[in-house]
C-alpha cells in the first residue's frame, strides 16, 4: 500500500529505489528531504481535511512518482506529484454545482513585445451576452494560460452568474514571458501592461469600470505591488498564496530570485503607505512555507481595517489550493 491514513496520520510506504520523500509537507527542495531508514514507512501527523502531494526520491537525488498510487494531482509543472486525502478535502459549491449552460466569450489576443521581448498572448473573457460600452470591472490574471485551462477562472464566473450569486467581469488572462523577471517586484511590468495590454483591451473588446490585478504566488506578489502603488489605476487585488517573501534585487548565490530568505519587505512598504483604495481578496494553503507571509499580510490588513477577506485551505503551493479558493474570491469581488 502506497499511502494509508488513520485519522490525521499518514503514512507513506516506500516503493524500491526509494531513499527520501518530499512533498508539500517540506516544501519541496525549499527544506530537507525525509530520508528513508532501513526501507521503513514515514508517518506524519497532517491537517484533517488535508490535500497533501508529495513525490519519492532515488539515489541519485531524482524525483519520481509513487508507482503504487494513481492520485494525480493538477501539477503542470511537475509530472511526478501523487496525492493523499486526510479524509475528505471539501470542494466549494460552484464547483459541485452543475456546469454553466450559458458561456463567456474568449477572445485571443497576440503581438510581439516592446517593454519585454518575444511574443505576446492573452486572452479575454467576457460574460455571456456581453455588449463592448457597458461599464465592466476589467481583471488582469497573471499566468493566464494555467488560470484560464487549469485553474477555469472563466468558468467559475459562468457558474456564479448562472446561478445568480454574483456580477459579471472581463478577465484577462495574461501569459508571462520570464515570469521571475516579470513578476518579482518589477516596475516595467506595469509599463508592459499601461503600454501593450490596456491599449488592447480597453474600449477595443471591453468598457472598463475599474481595475482589478490578479495573480497565484509571484502573480500574487506583483499584483498587490502594482494595486498598492498606484491607486489611479487599480481598485481591487486578488492574490492566491502570494510570494510576499521578496524584496527587489534579492537573488540567491547563483542569481536566481530569492523567495525564501529575502524578507517581507512588501509587508513594511504597505505598512507605511496603507492601500486603503484597495479591495483585496487574500488566501493561502497550510502547508506551504508561505503560509506565515500571507498571514501577517491578512492581519496588517485587518490591524488597518481595510477591505478585504483571507481564507486558509488545507494544502500546498499548488492548483488544487488556487482552482478551490477561485470561487470564494471571485464571490468576494463580484458577489
Amino acid at each position: 500500500m502506497a499511502v494509508s491514513v488513520s485519522g490525521q496520520l499518514v503514512t507513506f510506504s516506500p516503493p524500491p529505489g526509494a531513499v527520501a520523500l518530499v512533498g508539500d509537507f517540506t516544501d519541496w527542495r525549499k527544506q530537507a528531504p525525509l530520508p528513508v531508514t532501513a526501507g521503513q514507512p514515514i508517518t506524519l501527523t497532517l491537517p484533517r481535511g488535508a490535500w497533501v502531494e508529495y513525490a519519492w526520491l532515488d539515489a541519485a537525488d531524482e524525483a519520481f512518482a509513487d508507482p503504487d498510487n494513481a492520485q494525480k494531482s493538477l501539477n503542470p509543472w511537475w509530472p511526478y506529484p501523487r496525492a493523499a486525502v486526510v479524509g475528505e478535502y471539501a470542494r466549494h459549491p460552484l464547483w459541485l454545482a452543475p456546469e454553466a449552460t450559458r458561456k463567456g466569450t474568449a477572445q485571443r489576443l497576440t503581438w510581439e513585445g516592446s517593454v519585454f521581448p518575444g511574443t505576446r498572448r492573452a486572452i479575454v473573457y467576457t460574460p455571456h451576452g456581453y455588449q463592448v460600452g457597458t461599464p465592466i470591472p476589467v481583471y488582469y490574471v497573471q499566468d493566464g494560460v494555467a488560470f484560464y485551462r487549469t485553474g477555469k477562472l472563466g468558468e467559475v464566473m459562468d457558474r456564479a452568474l448562472e446561478t445568480g450569486l454574483a456580477t459579471g467581469a472581463a478577465l484577462v488572462f495574461v501569459e508571462p514571458g520570464d515570469r521571475n523577471e516579470e513578476y518579482y517586484l518589477n516596475s516595467r511590468y506595469l509599463d508592459f501592461l499601461t503600454q501593450e495590454v490596456f491599449p488592447r483591451v480597453e474600449g477595443e473588446l471591453v468598457t472598463a469600470s475599474e481595475r482589478g490585478l490578479w495573480g497565484a504566488s509571484l502573480g500574487g506578489l506583483i499584483s498587490l505591488y502594482l494595486g498598492g502603488r498606484y491607486p489611479e489605476l487599480f481598485s481591487r487585488v486578488v492574490s492566491h498564496s502570494g510570494a510576499f517573501i521578496a524584496r527587489p534585487g534579492a537573488t540567491d548565490a547563483p542569481g536566481v530570485i530569492d523567495t525564501t530568505g529575502a524578507g517581507e519587505w512588501l509587508l513594511e512598504e504597505l505598512r507605511q503607505t496603507p492601500p486603503t483604495h484597495l479591495k483585496t481578496s487574500l488566501d493561502t494553503g497550510v502547508l506551504e512555507w508561505l503560509t506565515g507571509p500571507n498571514r501577517r499580510m491578512a492581519g496588517l490588513f485587518a490591524d488597518l481595517a481595510l477591505p478585504h477577506q483571507y481564507r486558509e485551505y488545507p494544502s500546498g503551493h499548488n492548483w488544487v489550493t488556487w482552482r478551490e479558493a477561485l470561487p470564494e474570491a471571485f464571490l468576494y469581488m463580484q458577489g
